[in-house]
């Protein structure tokens, strides 16, 4: 049976919690990148950690992330989530970038959350109020 297929936000926080060290890292006098902001990421151990095919995780970032959440400046620059190469960097993403979205989604996720057991806590409320009002 396939693994389902990883969320953009469990896709995220892996690759944040894997990387949040070498884009930590980075400075003027231990530069192991061209930029602080573009950080490498190793596509071919994301796709072992989910199961799939890496091209999956690649295509992801790649085709679908990388025109949702990219952006433009106002002076008409490109704002890219995921480059393929930036110089001798394979397989960047805009590491700043990919923790505002994190960030969205766990925001998201977690309002989707308190609505639902709100939701669920004025139901029990509603029907223990018409067995009440039944019984009497």
């Amino acid at each position: 049976m396939a693994r389902p297929i990883p969320t953009d936000e469990t896709l995220l926080a892996t690759i944040y919690k894997r990387n949040l060290k070498t884009f930590s890292d980075w400075s003027e006098e231990n530069k192991t990148r061209v930029t602080k902001i573009w950080v490498p990421i190793d596509i071919d151990a994301l796709g072992k950690k989910f199961g799939c095919d890496p091209d999956l995780i690649f295509g992801r970032l790649y085709y679908h992330m990388n025109e949702k959440y990219g952006s433009s400046t106002g002076d008409g620059q490109d704002v890219n989530f995921f480059n393929m190469r930036l110089a001798n960097d394979r397989h960047v993403v805009n590491f700043p970038l990919l923790t505002s979205v994190l960030a969205d989604l766990q925001d998201n996720r977690k309002r989707f959350i308190i609505s639902t057991r709100l939701a669920a806590l004025s139901l029990v409320v509603s029907a223990i109020s018409i067995g009440i009002a039944v019984m009497t």
